[in-house]
């Protein structure tokens, strides 16, 4: 698989890191030339300098051959825009960074549905463990053709989950709305900007992908 980064941020480098060690290949994007420099001492990847939020530049990228375009600079604006930009120039699949909680909602209203907010993850995730549970256990539970799928409900998806019509063999387990941790029952109604999270058959991932990440 091919993926694109825009900024050379750590969190961008660390990912990058990773996927190349997974044999996937990678481009950076980074206006600094200095920072470029000494990336492509160390990592055998691509390499574009410029500002990543320029269509033009973003192009030379290849959008038809990237599966991912991730958006990791430290500036939320600059994020945005690259997103936007990368949407309309048909990346399959784009991340947005953000540290201003404020932007999520933009971002919603924009389309742009895969958001990172760090300092949210990393804080639910330090304040699971202080209270003692395990990330772990979750993901062993998670075994054979069962798969889990998360998306962000919009507002067509503002009705009873027992009228969201999943594929067979499908299950919302729970959603987030505001931070709270909600239980599901079939007449509980789903509001924009739930983060819902479904169990489900390898199978349907597809038709889930395709409905809420098109």
């Amino acid at each position: 698989m091919r993926a694109v980064f825009v900024g050379a941020s750590t969190l961008a480098v660390t990912t990058a890191r990773r996927l190349l060690a997974g044999g996937h290949e990678v481009v950076i994007v980074d206006n600094d030339r200095e920072r470029i420099d000494a990336l492509s001492a160390e990592l055998d990847c691509g390499f574009l300098h410029g500002d990543g939020s320029k269509p033009a530049l973003l192009r030379e990228a290849d959008p038809q051959s990237t599966d991912w375009l991730f958006c990791l600079t430290g500036n939320d604006q600059t994020n945005i825009l690259s997103s936007l930009v990368g949407r309309s120039l048909g990346f399959r699949r784009v991340v947005t960074k953000i540290e201003d909680s404020e932007f999520e909602h933009l971002c919603l209203e924009l389309g742009l549905e895969d958001i990172i907010i760090p300092t949210r993850t990393i804080g639910r995730y330090l304040f699971d463990m202080f209270e003692g549970r395990d990330h772990m256990e979750i993901i062993a539970l998670i075994k054979g053709e069962a798969r889990a799928f998360s998306f962000v409900a919009r507002a067509e998806d503002e009705k009873p989950i027992a009228e969201l019509g999943l594929p067979e063999g499908s299950r919302v387990m729970f959603f987030y709305r505001d931070e709270r941790f909600t239980l599901p029952e079939p007449d509980s109604m789903l509001k924009r900007g739930d983060e819902v999270m479904i169990v489900t058959h390898s199978r349907n991932l597809e038709a889930l992908r395709a409905r809420w990440r098109p």
